[in-house]
């Protein structure tokens, strides 16, 4: 099954129905939770980099309805963190609909602004981690290389983009799974897609620098890794 580089998810389309997108927005949490890992991701890999002494920072690029960006924020301050959690996303739908949701859980650790990574870069701005969920895919050759560049720039210790790793058994089963879901939102038409348009390991091996590192994850996942620094 080869990449489908030229398909469109409907939600990136701007003139989206826009009930269909806040509902999608809206059932992220539910699809990240079952199929994205982010628990296991914070307590491997990226509470071991954050500072026990004095702030920690966390910035999540593309950060869509918030949903991980607002858990990264509960799991580090449940940990005893002084954490302060960053959501970024150029799209000002996902930005306006993330505030809700840090307004209805109560987070004033976390902050969501529409922005990119390059603004960020530009205003000097650094965290401890960098982190972004499923936005590999959506990215060009150059797009991609930016977002590395960036993420290298930003990350004082450890960069973590976790993706979909395409295969028909996960098509089949993401297709099954999210058929109750079918016409309440995007979800499994841009799912499907996105399985459609995602990368095989050896694919984004052959395209990302040497300082990053592809790891294969359980199930129909891919990781792209980048440690900054040796934890002292």
């Amino acid at each position: 099954m080869l990449r489908a580089v030229t398909a469109v998810e409907e939600m990136d389309r701007p003139d989206c129905d826009p009930v269909l997108l806040r509902r999608t927005y809206a059932q992220f949490p539910l699809v990240n939770t079952l199929v994205s890992g982010w628990g296991g991701l914070y307590r491997q890999l990226i509470r071991p980099r954050l500072p026990t002494q004095g702030p920690a920072g966390i910035l999540d690029i593309g950060c869509g309805g918030g949903d991980i960006t607002l858990a990264l924020a509960r799991w580090a301050r449940r940990d005893g963190f002084d954490i302060h959690v960053t959501g970024i996303d150029p799209d000002d739908r996902a930005q306006r609909f993330a505030a809700g949701a840090r307004l209805r859980h109560g987070a004033p650790d976390v902050e969501f602004r529409r922005a990119t990574s390059s603004d960020l870069v530009a205003a000097g701005e650094r965290f401890d981690v960098v982190v972004s969920n499923h936005v590999l895919h959506h990215l060009g050759e150059a797009e991609l290389d930016g977002l590395l560049a960036d993420s290298a720039a930003l990350a004082r210790s450890l960069a973590v983009h976790a993706d979909i790793r395409r295969s028909r058994a996960a098509l089949l089963l993401f297709g099954a799974a999210t058929l109750p879901l079918a016409g309440t939102s995007f979800i499994r038409r841009d799912g499907l897609t996105s399985i459609r348009r995602s990368y095989l390991p050896e694919e984004l091996r052959a395209v990302v620098p040497p300082a990053w590192q592809v790891i294969e994850r359980r199930p129909f996942r891919n990781l792209l890794l980048h440690r900054v620094e040796p934890l002292a």
